[in-house]
């Protein structure tokens, strides 16, 4: 099992892709909980000064590298991780292999319009899935306990959750366990992306880390201040970590 990898004192698996769907596999096989928690440049800059939204993060059994900008400050300040699992990507996968092995899931997240386009669209392409249950993303707090509960009766083995941050960690948090079930994954706005009401960066972009300006391009009067913001802010922040990690030169001996 890889050490864990501590980054802005965070602690970060060190998981490709393909290991992170086999801890799935075997939680649902062995009967554990996972709880996977996804961080990006973001969500690291709003860990900062949010503290339950650490603290949620750091009770995760997982924590992967969501975002490129992570893996390159990963390299850069020592604390290499071997690539981005992102959280669409590993939702996908986890589909596939529910589907595959009559693994039921439930669906909580999104609008319930956006909920509904995507059952759709998710019973196109995984025609043998067993979706145990869904439910809109709207709800108070004072509801969660009942939630956790109709998810634990579905008996849904995943449990995917199209929340933001920090209301999905906060709610895996405290909720996770009485769900009942095996894998709980925070897959942000991947809901919206499945129903198509938006769209995904292409490949190249993701490649160079631009999946943010691609997603500020599409609504930026609502995202694109935020992510100069907080990109402004990882950038300081890792340059900050890297002088702190950076030995000072010896000094020159001038005696002759």
């Amino acid at each position: 099992m890889s050490a864990r990898q501590s980054l802005f004192g965070v602690e970060l698996d060190p998981l490709t892709m393909d290991e992170t769907v086999q801890r799935c596999l075997e939680a649902v096989r062995d009967g554990r909980q996972l709880e996977i928690g996804v961080v990006n440049a973001a969500k690291l800059v709003t860990m900062r000064r949010d503290q339950r939204l650490a603290q949620a993060v750091a009770g995760c059994d997982l924590v992967l590298a969501d975002g490129q900008a992570v893996v390159w400050a990963g390299r850069l300040l020592g604390a290499p991780l071997p690539e981005r699992v992102a959280g669409i990507d590993l939702f996908l996968r986890l589909l596939a292999e529910a589907e595959s092995a009559g693994v039921s899931v439930y669906f909580l997240g999104a609008r319930q319009e956006v909920l509904e386009r995507m059952l759709r669209r998710v019973a196109d392409r995984f025609p043998r899935l067993k979706v145990a249950g869904s439910r809109n993303g709207y709800f108070d707090d004072s509801q969660q306990e009942a939630i956790a509960g109709a998810v634990a009766r579905s008996g849904a083995r995943m449990l995917f959750l199209g929340m933001t941050s920090p209301k999905k960690e906060i709610f895996t948090a405290a909720y996770g366990a009485r769900t009942g079930a095996r894998v709980v994954h925070g897959v942000g706005g991947s809901f919206d992306i499945l129903a198509g009401v938006t769209r995904r960066a292409p490949a190249s972009w993701q490649r160079w880390g631009l999946e943010w300006l691609y997603r500020a391009l599409q609504e930026p009067r609502r995202l694109g201040r935020r992510y100069l913001t907080t990109n402004a802010a990882f950038v300081l922040m890792t340059a900050r970590e890297f002088i702190r990690l950076t030995p000072p030169p010896a000094s020159a001996n001038r005696s002759h």
